[in-house]
Formats: C-alpha cells, structure tokens, sequence
C-alpha cells in the first residue's frame, strides 16, 4: 500500500498567517479570538492548550482593555467601533485579499449611495451567515445583497444598476453562472421594451470576480490528485463550507472517498474500510481543506502506515 497526502491541501495564505499571528502575541501574554480562528476544532483545541480563549460579540461587548485577535475572515466596521469603546487592543489578521476586497466594496458603496435617482445595489455572491460575508455586508452599512445562487436573482431589481462582488473562496463556475444568468435575464427583459435597463440609460451592471485564486485553483488540483487512488480520505472540519464543497468535488472525481474530522474518527471506520494493506499498488490519499492542519493528515497517515 502507498499512503500519501496531498502537497496542495492545508491551511491557505490567510489561515496560516492567522494562526502564526496567533502563536507569536501568545508569548506576549492572554489573548481572545473573536470566534473560531479556523474552522477546524482540533487546530482550535491546540491553540487553546496554548492560551488562546475564543470569544463571541457578547463577549467583546464586555470586555475591557483585553488583547483582541481578528481571525482571517474579516469584520465589518461595527467590530472596530466596539473594540474602541471598550478599550481593546486589536490584533488583525484579515486575510490581505479579504481586505482588498473589503475595500473595493466600501469604495463602490460610498461613490454610489448618493443616487437618489437610481439606488445601487450591491450584490455579494456568497454564503448568508458566513463571517466574511458578514464583514463585507458591513462596508455597505448592511444594504447588499447576498446571492447564494442562481435561483436567487428575481430578488434583484432589473431597472437599478448592480455591482456584483464575490465571497473569495466561492466557485468561479458559480460565479460565471451567476453573471451569465443576470445578463440573460437584463437581455430578456430589455426585449421586452424596458428601455430604462439599457446601460446607456444609467442602469449598468458592473462584475468583479474576487474570488480567491490560490483557494480556487486546488479544485482542479485536487480532483487530479483523487483520481489517482483507490481510496480518498478527506479531513476537514464540520463546521468548515470550505470542507463540504471541496469534499463533494473530491466524491466526484473519485466515489471512493470518505470525510472525516479527526484520526478518532479514522481510526473508528478503519475495520469497515476495504483497505488492501498487502497490495503495493494500492494507493491511499489524504487530502483536506483550507482549513485543515497538515499536522492532522499526518496524523490520519500514521494510523494506517
């Protein structure tokens, strides 16, 4: 049996700056995380061993003069003004293409909020309820729209102008589809004599793809590295989307592939797992998720090497 993990899978450029950030202002005394740093519990479960408290808004709502750590996903501004009123200390760790994106989206909402005549909307594809969503609906003082798919449009107005953003570690398939399907429907609609949707009489339609390239781009990567074994063990973690999404795209390129969350849970399936020890050419891989520890898929390797 060959047993190896995929060099491409692990903790992104933000996460892993994140976490270091983390481990570095740990030396310097106690340290508060506003929720989980990562959305993986056995990265969490380490960090706190190291001190790390994780905290929710109640939390930041009463502390005072505690040092305050900003995960990877961003906040929106109402973050910064609170951690002011109480005295906080903030630590940053915004992902640097979460915050460019952050910026690009407060710009275009303060060039734009003042047209009485024809109100912007600022549509963000992306997961409702996400912490980085929710910190990009913040830099439009929580007026944009989130589309989670294309099933979503008709909760667009076609006669005012959009500025469609994307959450950076969405699909560009998903994304492409969204633009194509909000042209079809201005195009039809134009058809239909609605002059006023015509860009020439101010209603554009403005597309920004900011989806993450480095997280994008392991889809393809990944797949590739799936079809290569004979089993497929994905680590990731539950409360990851990040997880869910690239697992079910390792599935479809290799239906011999199991999710689990930590060397327990292997450890647990291992006597129903089909795994041909003897066979030198029997290939094992582990793989995960942008928010899964290397040190956890070495783990899940040692248990079967």
């Amino acid at each position: 049996m060959i047993c190896s993990i995929d060099t491409n899978s692990g903790f992104c450029f933000g996460v892993t700056s994140a976490i270091e950030k983390a481990e570095q202002e740990l030396q310097h005394g106690p340290l508060c995380c506003l929720g989980d740093i990562v959305h993986n519990g056995q990265e969490c479960a380490r960090l706190e061993q190291l001190g790390l408290r994780t905290i929710d808004y109640d939390d930041l709502r009463t502390l005072h003069r505690a040092r305050v750590l900003l995960r990877a996903h961003g906040e929106p501004p109402s973050t910064y003004w609170i951690a002011r009123q109480r005295g906080l200390e903030i630590i940053d760790a915004t992902c640097p293409v979460v915050k460019k994106l952050q910026d690009r989206i407060r710009v275009c909402y303060e060039q734009h909020r003042a047209d009485e005549a024809q109100p912007p909307q600022i549509v963000i594809y992306g997961q409702r309820g996400h912490a980085e969503v929710i910190g990009l609906e913040g830099q439009t003082n929580n007026t944009a729209i989130v589309i989670e798919s294309v099933d979503e449009i008709d909760r667009l107005d076609f006669s005012r102008p959009i500025y469609l953003f994307s959450q950076t570690t969405k699909s560009v398939e998903g994304f492409k589809s969204l633009v194509e399907a909000i042209k079809a429907r201005r195009s039809s609609l134009r058809h239909n004599d609605m002059t006023s949707l015509q860009e020439e009489n101010g209603a554009p339609f403005e597309y920004h793809d900011t989806i993450c390239r480095n997280v994008a781009n392991r889809v393809a990567r990944l797949q590739d590295f799936a079809r290569s074994q004979d089993l497929v063990i994905f680590v990731g973690g539950k409360k990851s989307s990040n997880a869910r999404v690239l697992y079910n795209k390792c599935k479809e390129a290799n239906p011999n592939t199991i999710f689990i969350s930590s060397p327990d849970e292997l450890a647990d399936q291992l006597p129903q797992l089909d795994i041909e020890k003897t066979n030198p050419d029997y290939r094992v891989g582990i793989c995960g998720a942008t928010s899964t520890p290397t040190w956890l898929m070495e783990a899940c390797k040692a248990l079967l090497t």
